[in-house]
C-alpha cells in the first residue's frame, strides 16, 4: 500500500509539472498584456523556444500531409485510367482499380483536362518507343524527308527531275512531258559523342537517291543511293573544328526549294554549292554590335566530273598535289528569329592539267542575308573568278566528250582559263507561322567572247552554256511540323557559245513528310 501511495503521488507530482510547463507560456503571455513584462528566468525563455518550434513543425507537417495527400489522389486516377486503357487495347473488359488506388483516392479524386490526358499519352507512347541505339551506347539521332515531286515540263532540258539548263530541242522531240519522283528523298543519322578536350563532338551522315539511274525496266523511278554529307564536328565556346564531306562554308547560303533538293537551288545560276572532302576552323569573337566569325579550310579540288563509273581518276586539283584554300570573314546578328549576316570569301584552286601545264584558279565572294521587313527576308550571293567549275555556279556541258584524252589535254584547261561571274538574290515573305512564299533569281556564266574564240580550235566548248538564267517562284505550307506542301513555278533560259536563247519552263508540286 505504501508503494502503491507513493508511486500515485509520484504520477500526480508529474502531471502537475507537465500542466504548469505548457501553461507557462499562456500565462506569460497573457501576462504581458496586463502588466510590464517582468525579466525572463532561462528556464522560460527554453519553454518558449520549445513552444515556437512546436508550432512550426505542427504547421509543416500539416502542409506535407495536404500534398501527400493530392499526390496519392493524381496517382490513383492515373493508375485507374492506365489499367482502362491497357485493357480496350487488349479487348477485354476494364478491371477494376486495386483497393489501395480506391482508398488514395478517397479523399481528394483529381481532376484532368482531355487536353492534360491527351499529352500525358503522348509522353507515355513516347517512352514506350524502340529508341536508336548506337553500339557506342552515345546518343543516335534518326531523321529524314520522304519527298514526293511531280513535273510538268515545257521544252528541253538536262535533268527531268532537277533541271539545271535548257538544251536545244532535237528534231521530232516532244515539247514537253509530265513525270513524278521521289529521288530527292533524304535519310540522315546524327550522333552526339563524348567531350573531347573541353568540345563537344557531333557526327552526321546524309544519303538520298539522287546516285544515278538503274539500268533495268522502271529504273527511271528507282533511283540509286548517294552520299550527300559526312562530317564530325567539334565545338568549343568559341571555335569550332569540322572536317569531312561537307557544304563549302565560303558559301553558306542557298534558296529555299523543295523542288531542288538533291543539290541546292540555283545551283547552276549564281550558287556555289559543290560538296567536297574538307577540313575548317571557325573562330568566334563576341562582341555589342554582334558575333564576328572568321574561317578557313582546305578543300579537296575535284574540278572535273568524273567520267568513270566504277574508278577514280585525280582532277586537276588533285595532280597540283595541293588542296584548295580558302578564307571566309563575317558579321552576324545574335537573334534567330530575324538572323542577319554578312561575309566575304578568297578561294585559291592550284591545277595541273596533263603535259605539265598549271594554272592558279581563284574566286571572292560576297554574301548576305537580312530582315527588310518585318515578314520579309533578302538572301543572295555574288562570285566572281576562274577555275572554279568543280563549285558549280554555272552550267555546264549536257555532252559527254567522246575523245577523252582531248577533253583533259586541250578542254579542261581551256575551259579553267575562262573567268566565270554569277549572282542570285531570293525574298521570302513569310505570311504566318505555316506558309510562306519565295520568288529567287540567280544568273551564271563565263566570258562570251573569251569562250567563243577557244571553241574556234575546240568544237567540245560549243555545248558548254556562256550564260545561264533561272527564275522560280514557289509558296510553301507546313500545317504541321512533320508535313510540307509546296507549289513552284521556275523558268530557265540558256544562251549557248552561238545561236539564240533556249527557254524551258518547269510547275512541279511536292508533298514531304519530315521524321
Amino acid at each position: 500500500m505504501n508503494a502503491a501511495k507513493r508511486l500515485l503521488n509520484s504520477i500526480h507530482q508529474g502531471f502537475l509539472c507537465a500542466v504548469l510547463l505548457w501553461c507557462a507560456p499562456v500565462c506569460a503571455q497573457s501576462g504581458t498584456r496586463q502588466a510590464a513584462p517582468e525579466a525572463e528566468t532561462p528556464l522560460e525563455a527554453r519553454i518558449r523556444l520549445l513552444t515556437d518550434s512546436l508550432e512550426k513543425t505542427r504547421a509543416e507537417l500539416s502542409d506535407s500531409r495536404t500534398e501527400i495527400r493530392e499526390l496519392r489522389a493524381t496517382l490513383g486516377e492515373v493508375m485507374k485510367k492506365m489499367d482502362g486503357l491497357e485493357t480496350a487495347g487488349k479487348g477485354l473488359p476494364a478491371q477494376p482499380a486495386p483497393a489501395d488506388a480506391n482508398a488514395m483516392t478517397s479523399e481528394s479524386p483529381a481532376r484532368f483536362s482531355q487536353d492534360d490526358w491527351e499529352i500525358l499519352n503522348a509522353r507515355v507512347e513516347e517512352q514506350r518507343q524502340t529508341k536508336v541505339e548506337s553500339s557506342s551506347k552515345f546518343p543516335l539521332k534518326l531523321s529524314g524527308l520522304a519527298l514526293f515531286n511531280a513535273f510538268s515540263t515545257s521544252g528541253q532540258v538536262d535533268n527531268l527531275d532537277m533541271p539545271s539548263a535548257a538544251i536545244p530541242k532535237f528534231p521530232g522531240a516532244s515539247g514537253g512531258s509530265t513525270s513524278a519522283s521521289l529521288r530527292q528523298s533524304v535519310l540522315g543519322l546524327t550522333g552526339f559523342g563524348p567531350e573531347i578536350m573541353g568540345a563537344r563532338t557531333v557526327a552526321d551522315l546524309q544519303l538520298d537517291f539522287f546516285g544515278g539511274l538503274p539500268a533495268t525496266y522502271g529504273g527511271a523511278a528507282l533511283g540509286i543511293g548517294r552520299l550527300r554529307l559526312a562530317r564530325i564536328r567539334l565545338d568549343w565556346k568559341n571555335t569550332s573544328l569540322a572536317g569531312g564531306l561537307d557544304t563549302p562554308f565560303f558559301s553558306p547560303n542557298s534558296p529555299t526549294s523543295y523542288m531542288s533538293v538533291a543539290v541546292p537551288g540555283l545551283a547552276s545560276a549564281g550558287n556555289l554549292w559543290a560538296w567536297t572532302p574538307s577540313i575548317r576552323v571557325e573562330q568566334r569573337f563576341d562582341t555589342r554590335a554582334g558575333i564576328l566569325k572568321a574561317e578557313a579550310g582546305l578543300f579537296d579540288s575535284t574540278a572535273e566530273p568524273n567520267l568513270s563509273p566504277s574508278a577514280r581518276y585525280p582532277s586537276p586539283g588533285e595532280s597540283s598535289r595541293h588542296p584548295a584554300y580558302a578564307v571566309r570573314f563575317s558579321a552576324n546578328r545574335r537573334t534567330e528569329d530575324r538572323p542577319a549576316s554578312i561575309g566575304v570569301a578568297g578561294i585559291y584552286s592550284p591545277q595541273r592539267f596533263y603535259n605539265g601545264y598549271k594554272l592558279a584558279g581563284w574566286g571572292s565572294e560576297l554574301d548576305w542575308k537580312f530582315p527588310v521587313l518585318p515578314r520579309t527576308e533578302l538572301s543572295g550571293e555574288f562570285f566572281t573568278g576562274k577555275g572554279l567549275d568543280g563549285f558549280g555556279g554555272a552550267a555546264y556541258s549536257y555532252a559527254e566528250p567522246s575523245d577523252y584524252l582531248q577533253y583533259i589535254t586541250v578542254s579542261a584547261p581551256a575551259l579553267a582559263e575562262i573567268s566565270m561571274l554569277g549572282s542570285w538574290a531570293q525574298v521570302k515573305v513569310k505570311v504566318n507561322a505555316r506558309g510562306e512564299f519565295n520568288v529567287a533569281a540567280g544568273y551564271g556564266g563565263r566570258n562570251s567572247s573569251a569562250l567563243r574564240q577557244a571553241s574556234v580550235a575546240d568544237p567540245y566548248l560549243t555545248t558548254v552554256p556562256a550564260r545561264n538564267q533561272m527564275l522560280f517562284v514557289n509558296y510553301i505550307f507546313r500545317p504541321r511540323s512533320d508535313l510540307i506542301f509546296s507549289a513552284e513555278y521556275r523558268k530557265l533560259r540558256t544562251y549557248d557559245v552561238t545561236g539564240p536563247a533556249t527557254a524551258a519552263g518547269q510547275f512541279g508540286l511536292a508533298a514531304g513528310f519530315v521524321f
